[in-house]
This record gives C-alpha cells, sequence and structure tokens, in this order.
C-alpha cells in the first residue's frame, strides 16, 4: 500500500503505552485514552509518499506525534480514532509527524531538527533539578555536531523519551548559541524515563 501524499506507519507494540512487567505480573499505569504521555510513539514504516523526497525509507522506526495513534471522545461522548487512522496496523502521517528516524539501530534527526539531553543543575542555589535552556547535542540535523553545548530558546523545547533517554526536542534555528564544554556538565536523565 502507497499513498501520494503520505507516510504509512504501523505501530510499534501497542497504541498505548501505559502497562508496565512487574514480578511477572503487569502494572497499569493509566486508563485515560486522552493522556498523551501514555500514547506509543513509535512506529515502523510501511511505504513512503509516491510524491517528495526523503530519505526515510520502509523498514525505518520513526519517532511520531503524540496525536498519531491517539483515540479521543468527540462532544457527544463517542470515542474515536485520530485522523491518520486506516486500521489497527495502518496508519496515514504528514512528514511533518515524524520527528527522529531509526535505520540499523541509528537515530537519525530530520531537516530542521536537534535532539538535546538535559543537563543537571550545578548551581548550588539552583533548587531546580535541571540547568535551564542549556543541554548536549544527542541528535543533530547537520545544523550544530553531535556532542556540542548549546543553549535554545525559551519555550522552544518538547520533551521526548528515546530509548529509555529524556530528551529535548528542538527547532535547529532554535539553537541560539554553542558554548564551550566546562568538563562540569552532567547528563540530567530521571529514573522514571529509564523506566519507559
Amino acid at each position: 500500500m502507497k499513498s501520494v501524499y503520505n507516510f504509512v506507519v504501523k505501530p510499534k507494540g501497542e497504541r498505548y503505552n501505559n502497562t508496565k512487567k512487574l514480578d511477572g505480573g503487569e502494572l497499569i499505569l493509566n486508563t485515560e485514552i486522552f493522556n498523551h504521555q501514555y500514547v506509543n510513539r513509535e512506529a515502523e514504516v510501511i511505504s513512503t509518499p509516491i510524491i517528495g523526497d526523503t530519505d526515510i525509507k520502509p523498514g525505518d522506526t520513526v519517532i511520531v506525534h503524540h496525536n498519531v495513534f491517539r483515540r479521543w471522545y468527540n462532544v457527544k461522548g463517542i470515542e474515536k480514532n485520530s485522523k491518520a487512522y486506516f486500521n489497527e496496523d495502518t496508519y496515514f502521517i504528514n512528514d511533518d509527524q515524524i520527528f527522529l528516524y531509526k535505520r540499523k539501530d541509528k537515530w537519525i534527526a530530520p531537516k530542521g531538527y536537534c535532539f538535546v539531553i538535559p543537563l543537571k543543575a550545578t548551581d548550588q542555589f539552583n533548587t531546580e533539578s535541571e540547568k535551564p535552556l542549556q543541554g548536549i547535542v544527542k541528535y543533530s540535523d547537520g545544523t550544530v555536531e553531535v556532542g556540542d553545548l548549546v543553549g535554545f530558546k525559551p519555550s522552544s523545547e518538547y520533551e521526548f523519551i528515546v530509548d529509555g533517554e529524556r530528551l529535548f526536542r528542538v527547532l535547529s534555528n532554535f539553537i541560539t548559541i554553542k558554548y564551550e564544554h566546562q568538563g562540569n556538565e552532567e547528563e540530567y536523565n530521571p529514573s522514571w524515563a529509564k523506566s519507559s
């Protein structure tokens, strides 16, 4: 199956990631269908659009927008699927709903995006756990180098959990400064992210 303008994808696993295996049993973390934090964001590409140019290929794993597999209730209380839904194993999505893709066990950021690792706060007077608006580039579209210490605009970061690591997706043109490494930077990955 191919689409003219859309990627055809299927979820890797279930539509929701709201359970955890625990001591031989299963723990249900959330029963609400509208909570975006428990929606599965990993998909496998079945086919790419006929029209358009993309580096993504069939078989690649992609990180998609949280509304792709999400269900919701309309104003009459009737449960609905997202507009991407075709059937339980097939969804049609636009290229702007793909934020990261993996080929041969290597994550690649599409053009326009970088993924940044948050840093642990080192200032003894700071009550927050992490440094605001700074991080180390984990995945890059080539605008900045992987491993660069960067700063970005306020409210430009969007949280993702990728392979048990909490990362911020930042538009590449919202990265405002490249810092020199001081040697005391420590990545901040809370324990709850590792268990995802």
